[in-house]
């Protein structure tokens, strides 16, 4: 099985009033955090879904060896980058691993842990982190999605596609909560440079 990760940079980070993906923490881009961290794990390609600012982006993960998407859609919502990136996957990957860029503290070992679940139930529609009974991000999603997923609008993700359905959704417990914190907010920001430096 190949699983591959998918990171969403494109959006306008209209609650930092400032692209996001930039902020520095611990002396680099969010994104290059989540760039690194993906890089570091078994997930292959590691494809950046570029949007708003794409110049930026790329530079700001330069040398690394990642594939950039250009969504010219991203002003249409987050669904507009998950189909691009679905969409420019190899064929023979049979999951996408979904990460976003504001998330720096998720590690590799999340990362591998929803590889080996999907790994040792194909079947499965998707696999989720879960931290304390909460479900977090990245998610994966098995191939057997990505035509549902290839109707979504706006800024709809495919967690909307899993509610109901959790019976075909792997759980896999983490014990660390660096998968509910997004940094979208000048206070969530201000908040984890206190936690770090």
């Amino acid at each position: 099985m190949s699983v591959a990760a998918i990171i969403l940079a494109a959006g306008r980070s209209t609650r930092m009033g400032s692209n996001k993906l930039m902020e520095e923490l611990q002396g680099k881009p969010l994104v290059r955090h989540v760039a690194e961290a993906a890089l570091a794990s078994r997930a292959r390609p590691v494809l950046i879904i570029t949007g708003h600012e794409r110049e930026r982006v790329q530079a700001a993960l330069d040398g690394l060896d990642v594939r950039f998407i250009h969504n010219p859609d991203f002003a249409d919502g987050l669904s507009t980058s998950l189909k691009a990136g679905l969409a420019a996957l190899p064929r023979e990957v049979t999951g996408g691993i979904v990460l976003l860029g504001d998330m720096p503290f998720v590690e590799l070992d999340v990362i591998n842990s929803l590889s080996k679940a999907f790994e040792g139930r194909p079947q499965a529609i998707a696999a989720v982190p879960v931290h304390r009974g909460e479900w977090g991000n990245p998610v994966l999603v098995s191939r057997v999605l990505f035509g549902d997923i290839a109707k979504l609008q706006g800024d709809a993700g495919a967690r909307k596609l899993l509610a109901g359905r959790s019976g075909e959704v792997l759980e896999v417990p983490v014990s660390r909560d660096a998968i509910l914190i997004d940094l979208d907010t000048p206070e969530a920001l201000a908040k984890a440079r206190m936690k770090v430096d």
